[in-house]
């Protein structure tokens, strides 16, 4: 399994002038190998008798020509400029396959990143050395033991961090209390909704922090392009929303581990987020939430645990089915928050009850994968096979 630690560099001025050269020829080699691709598939277009274009051949193009054309690239890590190419292949690939848009240009102080491969770094306690420049401090040890894939190391706002991929043989076993099954009802005005009936309200970082992001958005939109003045509110501008993000993230990464830590099976809604977003009214709020980020973190925390999260159907009515006798509403409004049921005469809370129906199916579905019934209302995750992020944490603990 593929684990990545986020750790936060503590680089001095020599070295964080290295890493920002070194992010720049990473920029500049995947921006030339995509102009060089789109010249030369078009050129093909034209002439098929001319070959495809395709990453190994722009990697060796490159090597050709930048002793000549480009000889500042060798004063950084030969990985920098290689890797970035490497990445741009991989996008086209995942272009052609449908999964992603377009590969479009990287831009300063947007896209200041590069990576590394495992051979041409070395990790020991909380330093790392990379090549060229020697061993730059990091906050915080590698909590994951195994064999190093390969480094990420990326600039946000002010401040560098670097992504160490590790393949790990033993998934860390973490105990968990087994309170059974739960049923998370996810919401915009209180972000997690339980069947036990606690409710957990998202920090809504972004609503409390928008005042200050249009202060220092205005401020810098009247600044001159290009003087230094702009320069020192776009990096204002930049730390407010990493401090969005970091609040954001911190909380979702207490909820999920909470509930993974505490039930073995969870059931919680396969939301289409995208389409949600399209809704004007609501979009900020559902975005401030983090819906996607929460499905992720405990898909992946619950694999650690040995647990599972059913994903119930989208069209599922949780929230107008009466979890006590299964009478269904015809209609419920987005204002109703209590209703009583017709058949029973039950008062539902409208977010509890639809995290208890959730629970019902997360239940329903596990006794049907063992032999029994089933509703073929949702369907289950395991552990991921993709990596999961792990973010530097002061108390080593996992998140």
């Amino acid at each position: 399994m593929y684990v990545a630690h986020r750790i936060r560099l503590a680089p001095n001025n020599v070295q964080a002038t290295y890493l920002a050269r070194a992010a720049g020829t990473a920029r500049f080699a995947y921006n030339w190998a995509l102009d060089e691709w789109q010249k030369q598939y078009k050129a093909y277009k034209t002439d098929p008798t001319l070959p495809q274009p395709y990453e190994a051949a722009l990697r060796r193009q490159l090597n050709s020509i930048k002793r000549e054309q480009f000889p500042w690239m060798l004063e950084v890590t030969k990985n920098a400029p290689q890797l970035a190419i490497t990445q741009l292949g991989r996008a086209f690939k995942n272009y052609f396959a449908g999964r992603t848009r377009y590969p479009r240009f990287r831009q300063k102080g947007r896209d200041d990143r590069f990576s590394l491969a495992n051979d041409q770094f070395r990790v020991e306690g909380n330093h790392i050395r990379i090549p060229k420049l020697g061993w730059v401090r990091m906050r915080e040890a590698l909590r994951f033991a195994g064999h190093i894939m390969s480094a990420s190391i990326k600039r946000v706002a002010s401040h560098w961090y670097v992504s160490i991929t590790v393949d790990i043989i033993d998934p860390p076993v973490l105990p968990a209390e087994n309170q059974g099954a739960v049923g998370v009802d996810l919401g915009v005005t209180t972000l997690a909704t339980l069947s036990t009936g606690e409710m957990f309200d998202g920090p809504k970082a972004l609503r409390t922090l928008l005042s200050r992001l249009r202060k220092l958005s205005r401020g810098m939109s009247r600044k001159v392009n290009g003087s230094r003045n702009r320069a020192k509110a776009k990096l204002k501008l930049a730390k407010l929303h990493v401090r969005i993000a970091c609040v954001r993230q911190n909380s979702l990464h207490q909820l999920s581990t909470s509930i993974t830590r505490r039930f073995h099976t969870v059931g919680i809604e396969h939301l289409n987020v995208k389409g949600m977003l399209g809704n004007r009214r609501l979009a900020r709020a559902i975005a401030d939430m983090g819906f996607y980020e929460l499905r992720r973190q405990l898909e992946y925390k619950a694999g650690w645990r040995g647990g599972q999260i059913v994903l119930v159907n989208r069209w599922y009515p949780s929230s107008k089915l009466c979890s006590s006798c299964g009478y269904r509403l015809e209609t419920l409004d987005l204002d109703v928050r209590c209703w009583t049921c017709p058949g029973c005469g039950a008062l539902n809370d409208r977010d509890v009850n639809a995290a208890i129906n959730l629970r019902n199916v997360a239940v329903s579905s596990t006794a049907s994968a063992c032999g029994g019934d089933g509703t073929g209302l949702a369907r289950k995750r395991g552990v991921k096979p993709t990596p999961a992020k792990q973010e530097s944490n002061s108390k080593g603990n996992f998140s």
